[in-house]
């Protein structure tokens, strides 16, 4: 097992602000998996009673509508901390997460992550910040589904992606999102998204091999996200 004062992974997240000592008694305590892709992590009205650190590999957050969609809120990747939100608000979840691809996670405790919160006062505002972040992007989020196009958010969730995860050899995004994903992710069926990523392909925004995405026009993406 890794020791977290080791790990360069917690640089990414809010695990940086902790002590050595800290840290030493977390690794006694986590354990490590392998999720393979397609497994739950956690579901909706699940206690987590914990958080997770993502050491490698994608999930996807989402939430079920009432006419039974997943709406995907989240992609959470490597260097992530995911369920902290449920174990402030001693809460079970009201989302669901699933490996998009083979994932490495560190499961911290319930009891370990509190106790640090409360005698860490720069672990605590550091998860604070993360949280108040993460509650924008949501606020973000509603008011691209109330005034953006499919179009406008398809274009939108593409540069997302080209900025937040790395490339294969081949240009590609390094995340394998299925059209049915990208459908849920911009909250539209997935014959629409597939449609819309062909229209992509034939006006050279885009170029797609198999499920792999290619950005070729970031700035014909990023007006088009615009309105321009």
């Amino acid at each position: 097992m890794s020791k977290c004062e080791q790990c360069i992974i917690r640089e990414f997240n809010s695990l940086k602000a902790l002590t050595k000592d800290e840290l030493i008694r977390i690794t006694g305590c986590k354990t490590s998996k392998t999720v393979k892709k397609g497994e739950v992590l956690f579901d909706e009205g699940e206690y987590i009673n914990g958080v997770f650190c993502i050491k490698d590999g994608v999930c996807k957050v989402s939430k079920m509508s009432d006419n039974g969609r997943d709406q995907i809120i989240h992609l959470i990747h490597k260097g992530d901390i995911l369920g902290e939100r449920s174990l402030i608000n001693n809460e079970a979840s009201n989302l669901k997460a699933i490996a998009v691809n083979d994932m490495e996670v560190c499961f911290i405790p319930k009891d370990e992550i509190i106790r640090d919160l409360e005698s860490n006062p720069n672990f605590s505002l550091d998860l604070l910040r993360k949280m108040a972040n993460s509650l924008k992007k949501a606020d973000d989020v509603i008011v691209d589904m109330a005034q953006k196009t499919v179009k406008q958010r398809l274009a939108a969730t593409l540069l997302f992606l080209e900025a937040k995860f790395e490339k294969n050899d081949n240009g590609s995004i390094k995340v394998n999102l299925s059209r049915e994903d990208i459908a849920n992710i911009i909250g539209t069926a997935t014959e629409s998204a597939i449609r819309l990523l062909s229209e992509f392909k034939k006006k050279k925004m885009i170029d797609l091999q198999g499920k792999e995405i290619v950005i070729l026009d970031v700035k014909a993406l990023k007006d088009l996200s615009e309105g321009f």
